[in-house]
């Protein structure tokens, strides 16, 4: 059985990780408020980072609040996310969504990024085995 926590090992942490999702981002998926971007990982489990600047969400409230709703969803979801490390992007509306809408954003954009890395090889991928 998967265990549902959120230790260090589920998370980004350095700058090189975070350079290497946003550099070559292999799937997206887009919300109006905020942006997942990814690539295929070589570890077992996928990883969530967060970049949620001070300029889009002007409140410490609400980039906390922002950040433990999508940490939230990625726990209950990461027994389904193929092995990846995602960053999660703010854009300027997201601190004006209630915790209903945030809820549903994050599970539909995290849903949608599974889909699209399950259907879809990453990019650059595409060499012919012998």
């Amino acid at each position: 059985m998967t265990s549902l926590g959120y230790p260090d090992s589920l998370r980004l942490l350095t700058a090189a990780d975070f350079k290497r999702v946003m550099d070559g981002a292999a799937f997206k998926a887009s919300h109006h408020a905020f942006l997942l971007l990814a690539v295929p990982s070589e570890r077992s489990t996928p990883r969530l980072g967060f970049i949620v600047a001070r300029k889009k969400a002007k409140r410490a409230v609400d980039r906390n609040r922002i950040k433990r709703c999508m940490r939230e969803n990625f726990r209950l979801m990461q027994a389904d996310i193929p092995p990846m490390d995602i960053v999660f992007l703010a854009r300027q509306d997201v601190a004006r969504l209630d915790n209903v809408a945030l809820h549903a954003g994050c599970q539909d954009a995290l849903r949608k990024l599974i889909r699209k890395a399950k259907s879809s090889p990453p990019a650059g991928t595409g060499k012919s085995v012998p």
